[in-house]
């Protein structure tokens, strides 16, 4: 790529920070950061010494105002939204008619359908769904369910853990409160005897070990992506969960079933961010297992990663957002090398395990 390709970079938060670093550092690409907070965006476009980024700038605009946007992604090539998920439809709405190749982040179920839609016919590619889970996730499932002749089940188990927790919950938070307000309380894509189902939130409780340590882990929404449409014939059962620390997940049924916060979403945040601290200090749990025949005999194949927080840039950043960041800015430079479809709604299924562990973003996996 002799020239350099225009990005904006939509939300420069936790995660979004990290992308504008990514991206702008590798020197292939010129990014714009936005951020209806002007201080935010012309921080995720400084150096830790106050000095301003290479091949980045900054810009301010409602991310709710598809006129705002429309300024900002003209010109653009690339929009990756790293805002919050109910900006998404219209982000995508806005990029489909710049001519913008659009990516998000979104664990939302609702809204990866809305960008389905807007794909249909699309000149551009829309690509939802590009992190960790959904996202990473369901590459890894993808590569293993091939192994398999015929596939009987496929688990799916991922989890963004402090390292030093220290209260009942066993939890800190590490990424967004209303994401993950969002994952616990919708009902949970899944196919069980062959059947496309929803499952409930918080359900399907299970403990297992993964070099020594006990984990639990239990249903929540999102982690599928498009599987569960994908490999509606293909597979027998499948399913997500999240992995937390034993016992997070009696407290959390407390709160958002037995109390009813779930109907109540806004205390409940209240309440978590003002009594639950964030940290850097994270580990991310990948676990992935698949069952099938393989040559005519009944075979497991397990695919087990942990990844920890690190300093990038001169910053120290969270595992979360680090396979996040990553995982996005990888997919986008495999689209930008020709490597993936040009058009259309792009599923992560889609994208080869190979090419996305080579990439030079997706190493962080490897």
């Amino acid at each position: 790529m002799a020239d350099q390709i225009n990005v904006a970079v939509l939300g420069t938060g936790k995660v979004g920070r990290l992308v504008c670093d990514l991206l702008a550092g590798s020197g292939d690409y010129a990014v714009t950061a936005v951020d209806v907070d002007a201080a935010q965006a012309k921080a995720a476009v400084s150096l830790p010494d106050g000095s301003p980024l290479a091949n980045a700038r900054a810009a301010v605009a409602d991310l709710r105002d598809a006129g705002a946007l429309a300024e900002v992604v003209r010109g653009q090539r690339y929009v990756v939204s790293c805002a919050p998920y109910h900006c998404n439809t219209t982000i995508a709405e806005v990029a489909r008619a710049a001519g913008v190749h659009y990516l998000d982040l979104t664990e939302d179920v609702a809204t990866t359908k809305a960008i389905m839609r807007l794909a249909a016919d699309a000149d551009t590619a829309f690509i939802p769904q590009s992190g960790l889970a959904p996202g990473y996730i369901s590459i890894v499932a993808s590569a293993l369910a091939r192994e398999f002749d015929p596939l009987e089940a496929v688990k799916m188990r991922v989890g963004a853990l402090p390292i030093y927790p220290h209260n009942r919950l066993k939890y800190n938070i590490t990424w967004s409160t209303d994401g993950l307000i969002n994952e616990y309380g919708n009902p949970c894509e899944a196919i069980v005897d062959g059947r496309p189902v929803m499952l409930p939130p918080l359900g399907g409780h299970e403990v297992f070990c993964l070099d020594g340590e006990e984990y639990e882990a239990f249903n929540t929404s999102g982690g599928l992506g498009t599987l569960a449409e994908s490999w509606h014939g293909r597979v027998r059962n499948l399913d997500y969960k999240t992995i937390r620390y034993p016992g997070h997940r009696d407290i959390m049924a407390l709160l958002m079933q037995d109390l009813k916060l779930n109907e109540d979403r806004e205390t409940l945040k209240r309440i978590l961010d003002r009594a639950v601290p964030h940290t850097t200090q994270d580990v991310v749990v990948v676990f992935v297992s698949a069952f099938g025949m393989r040559d005519g005999v009944y075979t497991q194949k397990a695919h087990a990663r942990k990844i920890y927080n690190g300093d990038h840039f001169g910053r120290h950043w969270g595992a979360i957002q680090i396979t996040t960041a990553s995982g996005v800015c990888a997919v986008l430079d495999l689209h930008a090398h020709g490597q993936l479809a040009p058009r259309g709604f792009i599923r992560q299924e889609d994208i080869p395990y190979d090419r996305f562990i080579a990439n030079r973003f997706g190493q962080v996996y490897a």
